[in-house]
């Protein structure tokens, strides 16, 4: 079958937010703050003394593109568990302290990268304060001041009233505060909310405020559909107008999901390079084909895809040419067949039933054409 050059449109660029200015740390090797890449990070759901689970979900995150964990530390066993973690995740490992601050210590002790203490949760931490300082100085390990609207220190919260956005911002710089009174300010700063506006709110204050490297979490967001949607608001406004340094999807679901969803919204930002996105359209009366399942077994096909390409999914003769046009590799469907496209060309037709197979044949050969070593997807027909 001849080809049909019908041209590829060239969609220009999306403007890169100013990022807003701020110290620079480093969790490990991972610089977080100063202009440099916007981190995804995420925690894990196992018992952290349960070393082998916990760095088994380290490898998957790992794979999903995850640039820093987090465990919780609520226990003894917990802590000592830390040791044997660090030496053998591929990701820099950030302590969770809740409660009892000895666990800063051991944190600190079995080489963790960062250390996040959480001020409404810690009794007296602010007599800790000067020791933590200068063993987290000692072992050239910044702190994260975490504050959630769940656990915000009582006395702030008689004085708001609620967790308002001035009550969280509040009080994360009087706990920095104590800190800098050390002379201890390699410290990033979250202040979480699980109300989207609220986050946008105080994070806006805070970076108003102060120069320290931001953390964004829209803490107990929700279930997957609900709680990227309120996530992605929130990230949405804050990282378009060029705050926050690294952020974290809190989805009650596998934490890989989380990082999925953060790499999506950064990249939809344009603030990371665009990987694999497969572009579908939600369907309509005018179908032809079984479209809601085509495209799930497309994404499955694509799972692992190592390209940044668009795969445009298309369910009629309306959107489905033009948008097929704007892919890397597309299919426009009707009447049971496909039209798969390439790189803004028709090259061939095909029933239903070879559409997917199709498309990752295409794929595989257009990363071969242009020198990519096309790797080994997961193909599923």
């Amino acid at each position: 079958m001849s080809t049909v050059n019908i041209g590829m449109p060239t969609p220009p660029a999306p403007p890169v937010p100013v990022r807003r200015a701020s110290r620079q740390i480093h969790v490990g090797p991972v610089p977080v703050g100063g202009g440099a890449p916007i981190s995804v990070q995420t925690m894990t759901t196992t018992v952290t003394a349960d070393v082998d689970a916990t760095l088994q979900q380290i490898a998957e995150v790992t794979a999903a593109g995850c640039d820093i964990i987090r465990v919780a530390v609520p226990s003894q066993d917990d802590a000592d568990a830390l040791p044997a973690i660090v030496a053998k995740s591929k990701l820099p490992v950030i302590a969770d302290i809740h409660f009892q601050p000895r666990y800063v210590f051991a944190a600190l002790d079995a080489g963790c990268a960062a250390v996040r203490v959480n001020p409404g949760n810690i009794k007296k931490l602010d007599d800790k304060v000067a020791a933590i300082a200068q063993a987290a100085t000692a072992a050239r390990v910044p702190i994260r001041i975490g504050v959630n609207a769940g656990s915000l220190d009582p006395r702030l919260l008689h004085k708001h009233g609620k967790a308002t956005p001035e009550a969280l911002v509040e009080s994360a710089l009087w706990e920095a505060s104590l800190f800098e009174e050390h002379g201890f300010t390699d410290l990033k700063i979250a202040v979480k909310h699980h109300d989207p506006l609220t986050v946008v709110a105080a994070n806006r204050l805070l970076a108003r405020r102060c120069d320290y490297p931001l953390h964004l979490g829209v803490t107990e967001a929700g279930p997957a559909v609900q709680g990227a949607i309120k996530s992605a608001v929130a990230f949405g406004i804050l990282l378009a107008e060029g705050i926050g340094d690294t952020i974290r999807v809190s989805l009650s679901t596998d934490p890989v999901e989380q990082v999925k969803a953060g790499n999506h919204i950064l990249q939809s930002l344009g603030l990371r390079p665009r990987k694999l996105e497969i572009v579908s359209c939600p369907g309509c009366g005018r179908l032809q084909v079984d479209l809601h399942t085509l495209a799930t077994k497309v994404e499955a096909a694509f799972e692992g895809f190592p390209h940044a390409l668009r795969v445009a999914v298309m369910g009629c003769v309306v959107n489905g040419p033009g948008e097929s046009r704007e892919a890397d590799v597309g299919v426009s469907c009707g009447n049971g067949k496909g039209q798969i496209f390439v790189k803004g060309e028709v090259v061939r037709t095909v029933p239903e039933s070879k559409i997917v197979g199709a498309l990752l044949d295409e794929a595989l050969r257009l990363a071969e054409d242009t020198g990519q070593d096309p790797g080994s997807p997961q193909e599923e027909r």
